[in-house]
């Protein structure tokens, strides 16, 4: 079949501020094989892109409910009204890739499956384990609506073979693909101030999340600036552990040497990572996160524990730095390790080449080929 006589929809719900770019990143990237998307999501961020006309957007309204009934009652609205927005596309679409989200509606996904189209189910992280670090009081539907999902799907789509094990995806091995919807611009995320010439700074970038490791990295700052008492702290981003971030700092002493931005718009993320000289992921769980990408285009280290697709990234004292684990112990002997290398100036020029020779669109189109196009 030629790339642009597929029909191709794509199901992210719901779009927020964490994941916007990289479903924009997988439209672009989709819209290389179909001459028009149809996107069922939450909001019409995406409607202002250049390519907002080859873009058609359903989307319903999301609203992150507190008490429990309401948000029972929400996700069963929203699942019906999902399955009917795939119902009415239903001539216009042969196949669908569930991203965000994908994993947690049956009906859209069902109703899919009833009408003979084939599914590509797109895995960005493990809800499972998201759910576990999170305390999520849904954690046993997450299960089941996975377990579903996996079984309904043509194609599983994951970023790395590494996953395949970590996330209990062997049964499921014959359906396995490999691909991703990662690339960068990089004359946005460039070097713009050498590592030699930034202040002393290191930092963490993401959500302030309990799967993300952010109070592993709190917890480790007395350790650090006892050691490097010139070291000031960044941890940019928002979620429900901020609260927790900020009173944990004012408790171990810390809270005048950290700078708090809130949420840093992918605009302003390369301003921010030209100043950093670390960047720490110390995370539970991952998929392939975008902050690694971006901060080694932009020659800035990264410390990161061995989860997800980063092993295939970040090799240790080769692109980057790996940890064993993230206690705060290691991450602190890890951070004074990264920080006094000798390497240091090489293992980011090779970070950077890294990036450059893997994570561009053409690479992404051909691993998406393969999937579609078999």
């Amino acid at each position: 079949m030629n790339r642009k006589q597929l029909k191709l929809g794509v199901f992210s719900f719901p779009l927020t501020k964490s994941n916007a770019i990289p479903c924009k990143n997988l439209v672009s990237i989709l819209s290389s094989f179909s001459p028009q998307i149809y996107l069922l999501t939450s909001i019409d961020s995406l409607a202002q892109d250049n390519e907002s006309s080859r873009v058609l957007i359903y989307g319903i309204d999301y609203t992150l409910e507190s008490n429990l009934v309401k948000k029972i009652s929400s996700y069963l609205y929203r699942e019906v009204r999902l399955a009917l927005l795939v119902k009415r596309l239903n001539k216009h679409v042969d196949t669908w890739v569930f991203f965000f989200g994908g994993d947690k509606f049956i009906l859209p996904m069902l109703t899919a499956k009833l009408f003979g189209k084939k599914i590509v189910l797109l895995k960005g992280g493990s809800s499972i384990k998201d759910a576990i670090y999170q305390n999520d009081l849904f954690y046993i539907a997450t299960l089941f609506s996975l377990k579903v999902n996996l079984f309904l799907s043509t194609y599983i789509v994951v970023y790395s073979h590494n996953l395949v094990s970590e996330w209990n995806f062997e049964k499921y091995r014959r359906k396995i693909r490999i691909a991703h919807e990662h690339f960068l611009n990089l004359n946005t995320f460039t070097v713009t101030t050498l590592l030699l010439d930034r202040p002393p700074l290191i930092g963490y970038i993401g959500r302030l999340s309990g799967e993300k490791g952010v109070m592993n990295f709190v917890q480790a700052l007395p350790s650090i600036l006892s050691d490097r008492e010139d070291l000031r702290v960044l941890i940019g981003g928002d979620g429900q552990l901020r609260e927790a971030v900020e009173a944990s700092l004012q408790e171990v002493g810390f809270a005048a040497h950290t700078a708090l931005p809130g949420w840093i718009s992918h605009e302003d993320l390369p301003k921010h990572l030209n100043q950093l000289r670390l960047l720490v992921l110390p995370s539970y769980t991952e998929g392939l996160p975008n902050i690694i990408l971006e901060a080694m285009a932009c020659g800035t280290p990264v410390l990161a524990t061995p989860v997800g697709a980063i092993p295939d990234i970040v090799k240790d004292e080769v692109t980057g730095f790996i940890m064993e684990n993230n206690s705060p112990e290691c991450i602190a002997r890890n951070v004074i390790r990264a920080l006094n290398s000798p390497k240091l100036k090489q293992i980011v020029d090779n970070g950077r080449r890294f990036v450059e020779e893997n994570y561009i669109f053409e690479k992404s189109v051909e691993s998406w080929s393969e999937v579609l196009i078999p």
